[in-house]
């Protein structure tokens, strides 16, 4: 529903959860719409897309986080948008991956900023990102579905 436009986040976190599903359905124009503007310059619904598609979401784990104090903020952040308060949002999250057969780990702690009374995405610091394993296509699917992965995940 947050997606859709239907209903609006309420929270960082709520946020962060519609991103990773519109990543999954590769909703590009809605991850590309929920950057911050500071943040939008750098992306492309294009580049979002291309990953989006490359990309098999397996599951997220979130772990909400206390927000980030005024003096943990970058100082050009702060003076280059006079928006911010003393602290910002974020939301810490674990996300499984599959990428050409190739199973991928990454963890994150992301920050969000209101903008005009919503929720946006400004950057995250990734603490983790490990390539897993390798998934023959005989190996059980890494998405549990008890399906071999040739039957299943596989592209």
């Amino acid at each position: 529903m947050i997606i859709s436009g239907e209903i609006k986040a309420e929270t960082a976190e709520q946020l962060m959860r519609s991103r990773y599903s519109a990543y999954a359905t590769n909703n590009a124009q809605y991850i590309f719409d929920t950057y911050a503007l500071k943040s939008k310059q750098a992306q492309s619904v294009e580049e979002i897309s291309a990953w989006a598609k490359s990309t098999t979401w397996l599951s997220l784990e979130v772990v909400p986080c206390e927000p980030l104090s005024y003096e943990q903020l970058s100082v050009s952040l702060l003076t280059t948008d006079p928006s911010l308060t003393k602290s910002l949002p974020t939301v810490r999250f674990t996300a499984t991956y599959l990428v050409d057969n190739t199973l991928w780990k990454m963890s994150e702690t992301s920050k969000f900023v209101k903008e005009l009374d919503e929720w946006r995405y400004l950057d995250g610091d990734i603490t983790e990102h490990n390539k897993v394993r390798e998934i023959k296509r005989n190996d059980l699917c890494p998405c549990g579905s008890r399906k071999k992965f040739k039957k299943c995940c596989a592209k």
